[in-house]
């Protein structure tokens, strides 16, 4: 059942069009995210479906119920759309401690003081926030203030969750940390979960299913997160789910000859159709290099060491990938590079696409 439908939704604003009949549904009790890069419209959508702003055109749905639809002169205010939301700048007030930041939602209510307690203590004890219900935001980590956010926006048990980019303040090991502790809030409480970001981690790590917006505010891809990665539509989705590789391929006489070169293209099953100008796609852990294997000969242009990886950018014939190799592993077979080297390159993974497909898709 869906908890969220959306029909038809436009909204702009003068000289920036947003959003353009987009068509939405969320399924009750998974977490679906919303991926896309910055200034994409996911936010707009989310501050739609919250109330925070109205639709030019279109319904949405909640439960089945109408909560927006310009036409019907329906517009559900916020407080009756039966929802938490949590920002990305956490929003909880520094004059209230942790226990007053989480009670405000049922205080408002006027929630009776002995459910009051008890609903508030229930939620500091679920975000593992036991014994700090009496500080003050500005004695909490950034993690801990997130946890109180979480717990005020959970209090008032929702049956939908809006979340707005909600790690992004946050280090990179408290944000590894806080969405795993996010999914599991979500599967112990079984709320629903509308999770917005511009990180494709956190979008692959937390969801059941997540749609991938372009920069204009269209819908792409929904699926779920292997599905995402593994099954792209199109150049756009595959590259913006992780560091892409793109190489022109050219069909010559039956033969597949990769950039301006002759070496054919060593991959067992090659695209069909008419097409003449293909691009394959894959990522840097879909190659690997050698270097006298089998495979495409290439020249080393770039050898940057990253720790616990060796990082390659290779030419062969015009065209350029980029590849990475375990340290440990380079070193034990011979494999640290540098500029100028030549090697051999073979491929575990590809995606084909027609040329054609590749304009306005940013390459790396």
């Amino acid at each position: 059942m869906d908890i969220i439908r959306m029909e038809g939704i436009t909204k702009g604003y003068p000289d920036h069009p947003v959003l353009n009949d987009l068509n939405l549904s969320i399924k009750k009790g998974e977490c679906f995210t919303l991926l896309g890069p910055s200034g994409c419209g996911k936010t707009v959508l989310m501050r739609l479906i919250a109330g925070f702003e109205t639709p030019d055109a279109g319904r949405i749905y909640i439960d089945d119920t109408p909560v927006a639809d310009l036409a019907d002169h329906i517009d559900v205010p916020t407080e009756n759309r039966g929802l938490g939301v949590v920002f990305q700048d956490y929003a909880v007030w520094p004059h209230m401690t942790v226990f007053e930041n989480i009670a405000y939602p049922l205080k408002i209510a006027k929630v009776p003081k002995d459910e009051l307690k008890k609903r508030v203590m229930e939620m500091v004890d679920i975000v593992g926030m036991n014994g700090l219900d009496k500080r003050y935001p500005s004695e909490l980590s950034g993690g801990q203030q997130q946890r109180v956010a979480l717990a005020r926006a959970l209090v008032g048990k929702p049956s939908l969750m809006l979340l707005d980019e909600p790690l992004s303040n946050l280090d990179a090991n408290l944000r590894e940390e806080m969405r795993f502790e996010i999914k599991e809030l979500q599967r112990k409480l079984g709320v629903t979960v509308l999770y917005v970001t511009h990180d494709q981690e956190i979008g692959l790590a937390i969801s059941d299913r997540v749609a991938i917006m372009d920069a204009n505010g269209n819908i792409q891809q929904i699926g779920t997160p292997w599905e995402i990665f593994e099954k792209p539509v199109n150049p756009f989705v595959f590259n913006f789910m992780g560091i892409a590789n793109f190489i022109d391929v050219r069909r010559e006489n039956g033969a597949f000859l990769v950039g301006n070169g002759n070496q054919q293209m060593p991959w067992p099953t090659l695209p069909e159709g008419d097409t003449n100008k293909w691009v394959a796609g894959f990522r840097p852990s879909d190659v690997n290099i050698s270097r006298d294997g089998a495979g495409l000969r290439g020249i080393v242009r770039r050898a940057n060491f990253l720790g616990a990886t060796m990082d390659y950018l290779v030419e062969i014939d015009g065209t350029h990938l980029r590849t990475a190799i375990e340290t440990h592993h380079a070193i034990a077979k011979d494999l640290v590079l540098k500029a100028g080297d030549q090697c051999s390159i073979e491929f575990t993974a590809l995606h084909w696409f027609e040329a054609e497909q590749l304009k306005g898709v940013h390459e790396e």
